[in-house]
């Protein structure tokens, strides 16, 4: 019997992602499998990546207004998204997080030298960023688990979040929009707006008050 690989991970991603966001201590027990998993999946990671999967993320970032100085892209895997918001605004610095090593290697890679000034790729738990508070205008997260607390503490009074699932409900790691509005409500986001883009969705939140 065939064990279709992909079709499991989808599966445990999509567990993880509603456990940890319902319970976020449970991450201390996904975080080493799930960092295991995208380590395999970095060499093959952008031949997977599903066309116009960034469509949603494109048409928010449309919506941001004034442009951001200092952007965090979380979970950022190759770093296509984090590459995309630095071509997309000529003064802004970004930094891309990911958990797997291997994603960090693959971004650094592929980064141009017209943008090597202004990207930069660490290895990071999104759960306990290393970064002091309120440091960034706007984070964003593609297919992302968010940690609501410490992405509030993130970002600055004024700042927003742009939350994007390339395939909609269907994404592996997604959490529908009536939970992240309520999520982040309680954290001072308000001022949300929702985009349909490709097959995707996105919702960007500002954040009004200190967390």
């Amino acid at each position: 019997m065939r064990v279709d690989r992909g079709a499991l991970g989808r599966r445990f991603a999509r567990l993880v992602t509603t456990a940890v966001v319902g319970r976020p201590a449970l991450w201390a027990l996904f975080r080493g499998p799930l960092r295991r998993q995208f380590e395999g999946l970095a060499p093959t990671w952008d031949s997977r990546r599903t066309p116009g999967g960034l469509a949603p993320l494109d048409a928010a970032l449309e919506a941001v207004s004034p442009p951001p100085a200092r952007v965090l892209d979380l979970g950022t895997g190759t770093g296509t998204a984090a590459l995309a918001i630095a071509a997309r605004w000529p003064q802004v610095e970004v930094i891309g997080v990911d958990l797997a090593a291997a994603m960090v290697e693959e971004a650094r890679r592929k980064t141009p030298p017209a943008l090597a000034a202004r990207v930069r790729f660490e290895r990071g738990d999104a759960a306990r960023l290393a970064h002091a508070d309120g440091t960034f205008d706007l984070v964003v997260l593609a297919n992302m688990i968010p940690f609501f607390d410490e992405l509030a503490r993130v970002i600055a009074p004024g700042g927003a979040a742009v939350f994007s699932s390339s395939l909609g409900a269907a994404t592996p790691i997604a959490v529908p929009q009536e939970r992240l509005r309520a999520e982040l409500g309680r954290r001072g986001f308000a001022q949300f707006a929702t985009f349909s883009a490709g097959s995707g969705t996105a919702l960007l939140a500002r954040k009004v008050t200190s967390a």
